[in-house]
């Protein structure tokens, strides 16, 4: 069974991009086939990286949906090879009208029926920002059905409220059953990996392709020892 793997999330720069790259390096390190989709017609930043040869698909016409670009995405993961991946970055800028064109139509279900899975991944992060991404949460668990994956990313600040975690928010409690798993996306001293992470995401390359550079010793350890953590992170999530 093909699964198909979207990110959803209606705030911008959280890091979404940064979920569907991981993603995709967790998939190919565990020989899966992976068909990555960029669909933010803003910020392309999945399709930057090279490695990965993303489809860019812009399924915007103005503030509405192209039924014929959608089309396309649908033929996408229908073509999807027997227990492969796909990997969709949605942006920002396209979450309203893409999550309620995926509710309208019926989306997920044809899909399941097609004999696909669907799993969605959000992003929750800390700071100013969090009362957005838990409204986009929110219009996730309301729209659909589909298991979801929340990563939390607490780079911008800790994501707490009123003194209390993710896990003891109301929100989080009343919907337990609805989440596959909370991702956490490993935080460092900013000084050292930090600044080697944000180098890699900025030059939009993999973990393995750093690690295989010519960068130096130290900082490619650095690396490595990053990507070990996400991978154990995205591994104990059953993905």
């Amino acid at each position: 069974m093909a699964t198909i793997n979207m990110i959803l999330q209606g705030k911008g720069g959280v890091g979404k991009s940064l979920v569907a790259s991981t993603l995709t390096q967790y998939f190919l390190e565990n020989g899966k086939e992976v068909c990555c989709v960029d669909t933010d017609p803003v910020n392309a930043t999945f399709a930057g990286y090279k490695r990965f040869n993303v489809t860019a698909l812009d399924i915007m016409n103005g503030d509405d949906i192209d039924p014929r670009r959608f089309d396309t995405l649908v033929e996408l993961m229908l073509a999807l090879p027997e227990d492969s991946e796909m990997v969709i970055d949605n942006g920002a800028a396209t979450f309203v009208p893409f999550a309620s064109y995926l509710a309208e139509n019926n989306v997920f279900q044809m899909l399941q029926e097609s004999g696909y899975s669907v799993n969605l991944h959000t992003v929750i992060t800390g700071g100013q920002a969090l009362p957005d991404t838990l409204n986009g949460l929110r219009s996730l668990l309301k729209a659909f059905q589909a298991p979801l994956y929340v990563w939390l990313n607490s780079y911008f600040g800790q994501i707490r409220s009123n003194q209390k975690s993710f896990e003891e928010f109301i929100l989080y409690k009343e919907n337990i059953d609805r989440f596959a798993a909370l991702i956490r996306l490993p935080q460092k001293k900013k000084e050292t990996f930090g600044r080697d992470f944000e180098d890699l995401l900025t030059a939009r390359l993999s973990f393995q392709e750093g690690i295989e550079s010519e960068l130096p010793v130290m900082t490619r350890q650095r690396l490595r020892m990053i990507w070990s953590e996400f991978h154990a992170e995205i591994k104990a999530s059953g993905l």
